[in-house]
């Protein structure tokens, strides 16, 4: 019954939330599955909204997230629209000052996944190095608490493993990792 009623009204109140939430976020990241065929996207862009561009908790983000995502620079990643629930998890740390982070679409990544695109130098702590890009293939899982490193490639369908550091690229895809250093453990 409640859901006959949320979709006799949903076509009306939908258009008035994205005008009003565009306000906050970039309209290309109020779309896909999470605000088209349910109602998920709009709870986490209203949460956001009001954590992050109202009260001021953190920095705002040009597209919906939890308070605790943490991304450098908004304009060096790439994602689908589809894959907003990423940005949902507690304690995402995406450090991308330097270099760019692109995130395959349909990749999922856990609570607490690190991914970093530049070092500090060994000899002078306050300064990085310089930038490698990030690149995650498509249908990627990323376990809670991995790290990846800069100028690592990672391709479709691979699996790094809760707590990995992954430090080297994994083009071929199709295989889980984990350890550290993160190594093959097995062919998908």
């Amino acid at each position: 019954m409640m859901k006959r009623t949320l979709k006799k009204i949903g076509f009306l109140i939908t258009p008035v939330a994205k005008l009003l939430l565009s306000l906050f976020f970039k309209k290309k990241y109020l779309q896909g599955r999470h605000f088209d065929t349910s109602y998920g996207g709009y709870f986490w862009a209203v949460r956001s909204a009001w954590q992050r561009n109202i009260l001021r908790l953190a920095r705002p983000l040009p597209w919906p997230s939890g308070l605790t995502c943490y991304v450098s620079n908004p304009d060096n990643i790439v994602f689908h629209p589809d894959d907003i629930n990423n940005f949902q998890s507690p304690g995402i740390y995406l450090q991308n000052f330097k270099g760019k982070i692109q995130l395959g679409r349909g990749t999922y990544l856990g609570p607490n996944v690190g991914i970093i695109t530049a070092n500090h130098r060994l000899d002078a702590l306050d300064e990085h190095e310089d930038g490698q890009d990030v690149v995650i293939g498509e249908k990627c899982w990323i376990g809670m608490n991995a790290v990846i490193l800069p100028g690592v490639v990672l391709g479709d369908k691979t699996v790094v493993a809760a707590g990995a550091v992954v430090t080297r690229s994994y083009p071929q895809g199709n295989i889980v990792i984990g350890g550290t250093p993160a190594k093959i453990l097995k062919e998908i």
